[in-house]
């Protein structure tokens, strides 16, 4: 019998659920790729806003976004990216359509996907030494944490969005998802889920390589996120180190 549209996407998005919680808690060590964190020792906190506004006059009071960057608090304003291209203005207006959906793709993803490394080698670390059957217990712990933590938001994610996830997971892990699965779930579970991924267009078996187009566009987009982000020692919410 044909499986209807929406029966194949429930089983693509539980596929990308069952997919993570493989990776969080698995037993086997992979490779996680985390960047230096930015050095924060010389960054002072953000004053409290009953020191900030002793200097405020009466008509102070205009809402602008802000930085706090080197012990000051400046007005901060993202602008709109300027593009420079040879390219004739329609096709310019395509390619730029594409870099942000997948952009955005890799925005909503990478969380998870450093999450699933991080995961992983903590996991790693707590069953060192214990017994088959201690492992199969904190496992199971570990488990129904991760399933209250991330059933809604992998569930929600979009056909795409799940291309670009596991082509992070490969970043991050060194593993191609279909090898994962086949491991900890078997053949047939891993054959049935690159059925349905292959239905929607993507494929399990796919490599992480920067040799290839689009994986050089993601590798770009991460390193602008741990850049404004994650090694970023100016975002709110950073202290300083003692």
């Amino acid at each position: 019998m044909p499986m209807s549209f929406s029966k194949a996407y429930h089983h693509y998005s539980k596929f990308l659920y069952t997919l993570i919680l493989i990776l969080f808690i698995s037993n086997k060590t992979f490779a996680q790729i985390d960047p230096p964190t930015a050095r924060t020792d010389t960054i002072a906190p953000i004053p409290p806003l009953s020191e900030r506004a002793k200097n405020w006059g009466p008509n102070d009071t205009i809402i602008v976004s802000a930085i706090w960057y080197q012990n000051e608090l400046l007005p901060y304003k993202e602008m709109e990216m300027a593009w420079v291209s040879n390219m004739p203005p329609d096709k310019l207006a395509k390619w730029v359509e594409e870099w942000t959906r997948l952009r955005n793709a890799v925005y909503v993803t990478y969380p998870y996907a450093r999450i699933a490394g991080i995961t992983i080698n903590d996991i790693n670390g707590h069953m060192n030494g214990m017994s088959k059957k201690q492992r199969k217990a904190y496992i199971k712990t570990r488990e129904k944490e991760l399933k209250k933590q991330f059933a809604d938001p992998l569930s929600n994610l979009s056909v795409y969005q799940g291309k670009i996830l596991m082509k992070l997971i490969n970043r991050q892990t060194g593993n191609n998802c279909y090898e994962i699965v086949k491991e900890y779930r078997g053949g047939v579970t891993a054959r049935l889920y690159q059925t349905v991924a292959f239905f929607f267009g993507s494929n399990m078996k796919q490599d992480w390589d920067l040799k290839e187009k689009t994986d050089r566009e993601i590798e770009n987009i991460v390193k602008e996120i741990d850049g404004s982000w994650y090694n970023n020692p100016y975002r709110p919410g950073i202290a300083p180190s003692r």
